[in-house]
């Protein structure tokens, strides 16, 4: 986990390695401070003059001022390489969550995508920036108090061997009864986010329901949620203080009581003022090392979840991958569903998709149509190959999508959801997804097609009007066309419309699949739908059920043999229902 994470650390690598040179100095500089004021205390004691003084004088503030140059080097290299490795991670997680698929993207929710994405590279970074400065300059702090309190105090730095392990012991005992309190607060996060993203993306229901108490009530709870297992966790931490003044006082009793009387009984021979006054001060720099340590500890241990959780996104590999020595180029609009069975999961007993056997001509118009849950969006998804097929094969232009580069092969193909998605920026912008290069009289020239210059050219700013996040401030039928006219724009082979004009009027509606035809006569259209009238002028009709195909047809022939289509025709269209008895009573009279 340590390697994977330190791939990110890349082109910080240089002031990552010079924080702890730099921090092994400021620890230097801090261990010989009081060992030179020890000596300076015992020669004023022994009636050093002006000049004795002066000479220590300018050796303290030489290794002062070094102390201090090596602790603002420290310091900003390590702000420059925990920030930049922080990034770099951030940046390298975002990219292997771009390669997902479908069925990777099925594992995560959005929101704890967002969790591992901010609070827990937050909490890696922190944990690195401890890692390359605390973490080097506890323990060598820790090392050479030590030692210079030996080479000072002789028998009377016992006196830390003794207390340092009830401080360690009762600092270990906090952390292992805390770690597991922080554990839990992952999920309360991804949970807590979740929250946040549904009320927001949903914020207008909310308003119409009139829920603003209930959402302030579900966020007030999950909120409080996480307060509370901080607060217990917060509550076992607080200990540390206490621990420390503590063993911190105790040392210094111990040194003062056991030093005085040793000064006095040996009349300072075994133990002089300035041995004495060191000591203290090490007492005091050991025992504030312990303490970095378990503060070191502690956020190592909890930054370990987070850690786990980043390199499970790291760790991730999409499902779906370019073969090697991959096809490039689609060489037309054609489709072959061969024996095709999908599940969403490898666990599922029941497939979603059962022996499906489809054949598109380039170039055609396929309509279909079904009840909710006959997987029509499903079976679209497997052409782009967004998922895999269980069994058989799903074949464009002549190959297995699966010996098709993924770049190439969904290149060719354009699909334009039901609740297809706009990004923050100008409608210009957005329209440039289907082909970034376009100029602006190709935009409104697919803008048009689509029938939505009807709107955009009533807004104050045109194609540089700015859509928001989501698209919040059109409508859904002004998304849905421009939509349509960014998948327009990109000319694809294969078009998929899923339900993608169902916010729409019949005659809008008409019009786009008008447009559709001659802007784009050479590319195969499937257009699923829930009304009859937008796919009864298709080249074929394909009614699904269950996961299966039930018929295929012409409007008029269904119209004749498929009951569903049937049921579904004659529940929408009045006329249609009077046409069709006529019809079929002159058939019977024939």
């Amino acid at each position: 986990m340590i390697k994977k994470l330190a791939k990110s650390v890349r082109e910080f690598r240089r002031p990552a390695m010079l924080t702890p040179v730099f921090v092994i100095g400021e620890v230097l500089m801090e261990a010989l401070i009081p060992y030179l004021i020890a000596l300076l205390v015992n020669d004023i004691r022994s009636g050093a003059g002006t000049a004795v003084i002066l000479n220590y004088g300018w050796k303290l503030i030489v290794l002062s001022l070094i102390s201090l140059f090596c602790g603002y080097m420290a310091g900003i290299n390590c702000a420059r390489a925990s920030t930049g490795f922080a990034r770099n991670l951030r940046a390298d997680v975002f990219r292997n969550i771009q390669s997902f698929s479908f069925s990777n993207i099925d594992k995560f929710s959005s929101a704890s995508l967002v969790t591992r994405l901010t609070t827990d590279i937050q909490n890696i970074q922190m944990a690195f920036m401890m890692i390359i400065r605390l973490a080097i300059r506890a323990p060598l702090n820790l090392l050479f108090s030590f030692f210079m309190a030996f080479y000072m105090g002789g028998k009377m730095a016992l006196i830390f061997v003794i207390v340092t392990p009830f401080l360690a012991f009762g600092l270990l005992a906090i952390a292992k009864h805390a770690l597991p309190i922080f554990r839990k607060a992952f999920p309360m996060y991804d949970k807590l986010n979740n929250s946040v993203e549904e009320n927001v993306k949903g914020i207008r229901v909310v308003k119409a329901f009139v829920r603003e108490d209930y959402e302030n009530e579900k966020f007030r709870r999950d909120s409080d949620n996480i307060r509370i297992i901080f607060t217990k966790a917060e509550r076992l931490l607080a200990l540390n203080g206490p621990l420390m003044q503590a063993c911190m006082y105790s040392v210094m009793l111990l040194v003062m009581y056991f030093g005085s009387r040793q000064i006095i009984a040996t009349n300072g021979v075994a133990l002089d003022i300035g041995q004495y006054s060191t000591l203290l001060a090490y007492s005091f720099q050991i025992l504030t090392s312990l303490m970095m340590i378990s503060i070191l500890f502690v956020m190592m241990t909890f930054s370990a979840e987070s850690a786990k959780r980043v390199c499970e996104a790291l760790d991730e590999q999409s499902s779906i991958i370019s073969p090697e020595n991959a096809a490039t180029e689609v060489r037309d609009g054609s489709i072959d569903f061969e024996d095709v069975t999908f599940r969403y999961s490898e666990k599922a007993v029941r497939p979603v998709l059962s022996d499906i056997n489809l054949h598109i001509r380039s170039g055609e118009t396929i309509g279909i149509i079904g009840g909710t849950g006959s997987a029509k969006s499903s079976l679209v998804q497997l052409i782009p190959r967004l998922y895999d097929v269980a069994e058989g094969s799903v074949k464009v232009g002549g190959k297995d999508v699966r010996e098709y580069d993924l770049v190439a092969l969904r290149d060719s193909v354009a699909m334009v959801l039901q609740k297809n998605m706009l990004f923050s920026g100008t409608i210009a912008d957005n329209i440039r997804w289907g082909n970034k290069d376009a100029t602006l009289d190709e935009i409104r020239e697919v803008c048009h097609l689509a029938c939505a210059d009807e709107f955009i050219d009533q807004m104050p700013d045109g194609y540089d009007s700015w859509i928001e996040q989501g698209g919040t401030n059109v409508s859904g039928g002004q998304k849905q066309r421009l939509c349509i006219a960014r998948a327009l724009l990109k000319r694809p082979k294969i078009l998929i419309l899923d339900d993608s004009t169902s916010a729409v009027d019949t005659r809008t509606d008409a019009l786009i699949r008008k447009a559709m035809r001659t802007y784009i006569p050479e590319t195969t259209k499937i257009i699923i739908a829930q009304r009859t009238s937008s796919v009864e002028d298709a080249d074929r009709i394909v009614v699904m059920d269950g996961g299966r195909i039930d018929a295929i047809g012409s409007s008029a022939e269904l119209l004749k043999t498929n009951r569903i289509y049937r049921e579904v025709y004659l529940s929408q269209n009045r006329q249609g229902h009077e046409d069709l008895e006529d019809g079929l009573g002159e058939e019977a009279k024939a």
